[in-house]
């Protein structure tokens, strides 16, 4: 009798993944499938339970904001797929020569939402191995908590491309870094017809 697919779970990072495609200056890479590129990670043995997506939505400029809704709204289409949104947090910042004051923002949660989704999946049961798409070093302790919980369950980190951190490879028992050819392959179509029928455009700055 064939032993049962390891069940997998897939965390993204999605701000992490977002600024490593920018430094690389990879914007053509921006309209990802994510749950395509998750399904891309896994193994033989393997079958994709959920691909969970950890972002915030941003407020301005109106061109940006406008670009990740459109995002958004395709990725929500995706099957098996969930988006979990922490927030922004705007300040005044001012500048340490000339004194001036601009409005300046953080994004916030995200780190949080991750750990705790991981960890009550872990505790309920639902993976048995979970792939962390990340290069935040402050992700290292959901993954120290469940190795010493879970010793039965796996945490892979994929490090997204251009990033790296040495403190994640030193907790995860497996890490590697997502190169560019499974980018290439795990592109949204350039239309995508939601079920309601509205049909979301790839932005045109994104080719």
């Amino acid at each position: 009798m064939a032993a049962s697919p390891e069940r997998v779970i897939v965390y993204i990072d999605g701000f992490n993944l977002y600024f490593g495609l920018r430094d690389k200056g990879w914007r053509k890479y921006y309209w990802l499938d994510l749950g395509k590129l998750a399904k891309s990670l896994l193994t033989p043995n393997q079958t994709l339970v959920r691909t969970k997506c950890f972002t915030s939505k941003i407020n301005h400029p109106a061109g940006k904001r406008k670009r990740q809704q459109a995002y958004l709204s395709a990725l929500g289409s995706l099957p098996d797929f969930d988006i979990y949104f922490g927030r922004y947090q705007t300040f005044v910042e001012s500048c340490a020569k000339c004194g001036h004051r601009h409005l300046d923002s953080n994004e916030k949660r995200t780190d949080v939402n991750i750990a705790t989704q991981m960890l009550v999946d872990a505790f309920q049961a639902a993976f048995d191995t979970a792939i962390l798409i990340t290069a935040d070093s402050d992700l290292t302790a959901p993954i120290v908590e469940i190795n010493r919980l879970f010793p039965s369950l796996l945490v892979k980190v994929a490090f997204p491309a251009g990033r790296f951190s040495l403190e994640l490879q030193s907790v995860a028992r497996v890490s590697f870094q997502i190169y560019e050819g499974k980018l290439r392959k795990s592109l949204l179509a350039n239309q995508i017809i939601l079920p309601s029928g509205y049909v979301v455009q790839r932005p045109a700055s994104w080719y």
